[in-house]
């Protein structure tokens, strides 16, 4: 909990733009670590259960979007940032040849994986 107000009173006036905060389900996570969030207004998204390689896939899909388009491009506005986010997206799905047949897909992450024919599951 003292974690929670830590970052709280870090954030500052900015707490209040936060909408969202999503965490896993492990038991670090108490009813008073949420309580501090919930009192700035913020929504608490637990991830899915039984979902364990959420946290890693998620983490990787940030990863990569930081290094390959954020720090390269400078976001001008929220518009902007849909725009180029778009734009990478299309990219990310059918232009990256190193990942031909990759089961993660930028933008689908949770829609379920087809398995190619032939292919052992």
């Amino acid at each position: 909990m003292q974690q929670a107000r830590n970052l709280a009173l870090g954030l500052g006036e900015r707490l209040e733009d936060v909408k969202f905060l999503i965490r896993d389900r492990g038991s670090t996570f108490t009813a008073s670590f949420d309580a501090v969030f919930q009192a700035a207004g913020t929504r608490i998204v637990r991830t899915s259960a039984q979902a364990p390689r959420m946290n890693a896939i998620c983490e990787r899909l940030v990863g990569t979007l930081r290094r390959e388009l954020l720090d390269r491009v400078l976001i001008l506005g929220k518009a902007h940032l849909r725009t180029v986010l778009a734009e990478y997206q299309a990219h990310y799905n059918t232009a990256r040849p190193h990942l031909w047949g990759s089961e993660i897909r930028f933008g689908v992450i949770c829609e379920p994986v087809r398995r190619r024919p032939g292919t052992r599951e």
